[in-house]
């Protein structure tokens, strides 16, 4: 009898429990549907030099590679890539139309880091509006790194 009990309950339970999660997921699949997007994964650095690069962005960032070959480089920086990939014939004036910014907790202290491990000054910190704050340095393989101070956005 007890065991008969025990199963209805752990049935009534399975069910009820499948249903929520049904419905959460069907109520997911609805987001996902409005965009094919995930979100940010990845953001790859062209450099000349790859194993130097490899030095500079693991004191830059304070983190060791998770991922290290010849071909590329990959650091996981809170849950996201940066990658490294060698340049075939490096390129010293790179383009500035795309930016990744990365954040940070004190945009002052991170933007001195770089500079003084030999990262160019290209926008110093700056308010874009509230709390905001972002910057741009060029590291010595002439990509343009961000760094953004903002209190507003939280990771979901």
């Amino acid at each position: 009898m007890k065991t008969r009990t025990i199963i209805g309950i752990l049935l009534l339970f399975t069910q009820f429990g499948f249903s929520q999660i049904s419905s959460k997921s069907e109520n997911k699949k609805t987001e996902m549907e409005k965009t094919q997007f995930l979100g940010l994964r990845t953001t790859i650095y062209k450099v000349g030099d790859i194993t130097n690069a490899k030095k500079w962005y693991s004191k830059a960032f304070g983190i060791e590679p998770y991922f290290d070959q010849p071909f590329y480089v990959g650091f996981n920086i809170g849950g996201f890539e940066l990658g490294l990939q060698p340049e075939e014939e490096p390129i010293e004036n790179k383009t500035e139309n795309v930016v990744t910014y990365w954040g940070v907790n004190d945009i002052n202290e991170t933007y001195k880091k770089l500079i003084e491990l030999g990262a160019i000054e290209n926008e110093k910190p700056y308010n874009v509006g509230g709390e905001i704050m972002t910057a741009t340095v060029k590291d010595p393989f002439g990509n343009i790194i961000g760094i953004i101070y903002n209190p507003e956005f939280k990771l979901k």
